[in-house]
């Protein structure tokens, strides 16, 4: 598949699935396991950030990969990562993620996000991660940990940066580089 069609999957999925809303088209831009696993791990999301909403800053597809850098924005009305909603909205918030294409759909994903960025800008302090992380994911409501184990399941997809190891708080893995930035300070 040319490098611009596989762009367009990643053009759709933002457009369609995150901006627009339409869980549906999945089946079309995804493989089977790869768009139940994207949606399980987008819909917890979008129920803490009802208005989020990503924008396209630059697509670059080469073979078989299309790398998408996004900036991000939404107001915190719901739990997130077990932390209560503030209200306050974070605004262009960088992710970067590298998708792959096979036989013409999205087959898996890894990406980079800028969660110290978001936690600043929602108010959530470096104490606050810290209590969340010496709480067990068992002692959270089971939409955490559903929302824990469909996180894992999604990054498995593919390679992660930092090796996930089985066992391995998630949450520790999204926010580690912020409390360690904090704490550096």
């Amino acid at each position: 598949m040319p490098s611009q069609e596989n762009e367009e999957l990643v053009r759709r999925l933002v457009d369609e699935v995150v901006n627009m809303r339409n869980p549906d088209a999945l089946d079309e831009l995804a493989e089977g396991q790869f768009a139940k696993l994207a949606l399980r791990w987008i819909s917890p999301f979008r129920s803490s950030f009802p208005d989020f909403r990503m924008e396209i800053v630059q697509l670059v597809a080469e073979d078989d990969k299309v790398v998408g850098h996004f900036k991000c924005s939404g107001t915190h009305r719901g739990d997130w990562l077990g932390f209560p909603p503030t209200g306050r909205r974070f605004e262009n918030v960088d992710e970067i993620y590298i998708f792959q294409v096979r036989d013409g759909r999205l087959s898996s994903a890894v990406g980079v996000e800028d969660n110290l960025s978001r936690m600043r800008q929602l108010g959530i302090g470096s104490k606050d991660v810290q209590a969340q992380l010496r709480t067990s994911t068992e002692s959270l409501p089971q939409a955490y940990r559903t929302w824990y184990r469909n996180w894992y399941r999604f990054q498995r997809t593919s390679p992660h940066p930092e090796g996930l190891k089985r066992g391995r708080n998630p949450l520790q893995c999204l926010v580690g580089p912020f409390v360690t930035d904090l704490q550096n300070r």
